[in-house]
């Protein structure tokens, strides 16, 4: 049975809330499938890439559709316009080059969704003006040296990629404590972003 999209992260949600019915989607890095299963339920064609062999066996214990791969070599595998929608949360940082990645995203999907941990946000500034040390915080949970992020990216970065890459953003979201949050100063306020992009 489908998780409830009440039930979903909030980055989640705003996707799932945003997808339309009937939409075939291709969710890079898929995780457990809460979003797959959300979008199934509404009656999505659903595919998903994921790198971590636990999750792709609980994805497809569910009846998802999901293959094990890793975005950064396999998303060139698929065809040019093959989704509706493209994908990519709280994956972004991970991927080594996050330039390339979204350049993939907007060639697979028509559109694409994209959210990410926003390491401009006030408490991170804060942990490594005074602290002096890279922060753990909500957000980012864990210490540098356990982290799978390898770029940090901020709102405005990414607001100044997507423009390089000629991407028009549709849509933005911003969060802090899984509450929404205006768009105005979110570079500085917001835990993390998602965004809706196209061409």
């Amino acid at each position: 049975m489908a998780e409830p999209r009440s039930a979903l992260r909030p980055d989640l949600a705003v996707i799932a809330d945003h997808v339309p019915p009937g939409s075939r989607v291709l969710d890079i890095g898929c995780g457990d499938g809460a979003l797959m299963a959300a979008l199934r339920a509404r009656g999505c064609d659903v595919r998903g890439i994921e790198i971590d062999p636990d999750s792709v066996e609980r994805c497809v214990a569910q009846g998802l559709s999901v293959v094990q791969g890793d975005a950064d070599n396999h998303l060139v595998d698929y065809p040019d316009g093959g989704f509706d929608y493209a994908v990519l949360s709280q994956t972004l940082q991970t991927t080594a080059r996050p330039d390339r990645m979204l350049e993939q995203l907007l060639r697979v999907g028509k559109r694409a969704f994209v959210s990410f941990p926003n390491f401009a946000q006030w408490r991170t500034r804060a942990a490594l003006m005074f602290g002096g040390r890279m922060p753990v915080t909500r957000a980012l949970p864990v210490s540098w040296y356990a982290t799978a992020n390898i770029h940090h990216v901020t709102v405005a970065d990414f607001r100044e990629l997507a423009q390089e890459k000629g991407a028009r953003i549709e849509g933005e979201w911003f969060f802090s404590s899984e509450r929404r949050i205006a768009a105005r100063g979110a570079n500085i306020r917001a835990e993390f972003a998602v965004f809706e992009l196209g061409r």
